[in-house]
């Protein structure tokens, strides 16, 4: 009977969670001007005194404050001076795709078997994930979801994140697959009694044999002008070949990488991003030279080698900047969906150890954008783009001042409160104090 009881006091607790989820944004529907706003443009540029109009879910306005337009805007808010940025995107993440790590119901980010590009990430989106409105909080408003596991794990795809469904999701479905080149520096653990380094060798040529074996059949199943059978990992690894899709090479230590990016651009891949990636620092040249982006780890984590500088994941991005490379960051690793909301926060760390502001802020925004391939239409505040963006009281890379007062994706404004926020307004006002 007790557990009778526990039950039924868990739905209704997940009834009253249900009821406070953020219902999704209404089209954009009148024009808006904001004036009064510091714009952070996204491209390393500042508007001390800007002003930013849209309609329809496209900025038609961004310059100064006194600045005339021809448009006449339904609605005008003031800005009072505060910051405003566009969306920050979330890169190489399970969000959408991972929920709670403890129940295995809700993880759907690893398919089964090596080789299974034909997956598709978007299908497994999940837009009720307790998860997003709490990232969406400190200015996340695109992320990629992509999946793990195995030596070829499937397609990415971009989203929004306030959406009733994935198609209204998606921004790509299909931006591109994602292969684990194996790593030769596989460290044998104490349990594993009945392997050597030769056992490891060996693994792995079979490892890299079979994406090759793969690649290959691929290619010449383009090749073909007509076939009997569909074959949908042919198919799915085509767009590389195109440029249509990104190939997402997860590939981290110096050999490793020069290895895998020499050999997918002698079979033709277009457009190569490499993922995790390391031991960038040391192959800059070679990197630059091969016209190869980047999207490292995040910031806050430790050195993986005992011989490294403790401070190398810190002074990556400077490394990286200096050299002339176009890369980003994402929160992979241990609670990497959660952990997502301190994405800006993550670039703010890269200014004391290197970076302009202005710099670090478009790692997670127009860089980002570049290297997903959707910086025509998001990534910077400029006219013609989406009206995807936030306002904050204060800098948004500062988690002391980072608190966001309106946010807006292609136009419509959405709701920042959360279960978070109602638990905290809730403790708030048992106290007699109310949230500012």
């Amino acid at each position: 009977m007790k557990k009778i009881y526990t039950y039924i006091s868990f739905l209704l607790l997940s009834g009253v969670v249900l009821a406070q989820k953020p219902i999704p944004a209404d089209p954009q529907t009148k024009s808006i001007r904001i004036t009064n706003v510091i714009i952070h443009v996204g491209n390393g540029t500042v508007i001390n005194n800007g002003s930013v109009g849209f309609k329809n879910g496209k900025f038609d306005f961004v310059g100064e404050n006194s600045a005339t337009t021809s448009t006449s805007y339904e609605i005008t808010v003031d800005g009072n001076g505060k910051h405003l940025y566009p969306g920050f995107i979330l890169t190489n993440s399970t969000i959408g795709l991972r929920e709670i790590d403890a129940v295995r119901a809700t993880l759907d980010y690893d398919e089964s078997g090596d080789l299974t590009p034909e997956v598709r990430a978007i299908t497994s989106y999940n837009t009720d994930s307790k998860i997003i409105p709490t990232i969406r909080f400190n200015g996340v408003l695109i992320a990629q979801s992509a999946p793990r596991g195995g030596l070829i794990s499937g397609q990415s795809s971009i989203v929004q994140l306030d959406a009733w469904n994935w198609e209204d999701a998606a921004i790509k479905m299909e931006d591109g697959v994602h292969i684990n080149w194996p790593n030769r520096n596989r460290i044998i653990h104490p349990n594993q009694k009945d392997v050597d380094e030769n056992t490891l060798k060996k693994d792995r040529n079979i490892a890299i044999g079979k994406i090759k074996d793969l690649v290959e059949r691929a290619i010449m199943y383009m090749k073909e002008t007509s076939h009997e059978e569909y074959n949908g990992k042919c198919e799915a690894l085509k767009g590389l070949f195109t440029g249509e899709k990104n190939l997402y090479l997860h590939a981290n230590t110096e050999k490793d990488i020069m290895e895998s990016v020499a050999y997918f651009e002698s079979v033709g891949v277009k457009k190569i991003v490499l993922v995790g990636a390391y031991e960038a620092y040391k192959i800059t040249d070679f990197i630059k030279q091969h016209n190869v982006s980047v999207i490292i780890n995040r910031i806050h984590e430790l050195p993986r080698n005992e011989d490294d500088d403790i401070k190398l994941p810190y002074r990556m991005p400077k490394i990286l900047w200096d050299a002339g490379i176009l890369f980003t960051f994402s929160h992979d690793g241990d609670m990497e969906v959660m952990g997502s909301r301190n994405l800006p926060f993550n670039a703010g760390t890269t200014v004391a150890y290197g970076l302009e502001k202005e710099q670090a802020l478009q790692l997670i925004t127009l860089n980002a954008a570049k290297i997903l391939g959707i910086d025509n239409q998001l990534g910077s505040i400029e006219v013609g783009k989406d009206a995807t963006f936030f306002i904050s009281d204060g800098d948004a890379l500062d988690m002391m001042t980072n608190k966001l007062a309106l946010a807006y994706i292609n136009g419509r404004q959405i709701q920042l409160e959360d279960s978070q926020y109602y638990l905290y307004e809730m403790y708030m006002g048992k106290y007699g104090l109310k949230i500012k």
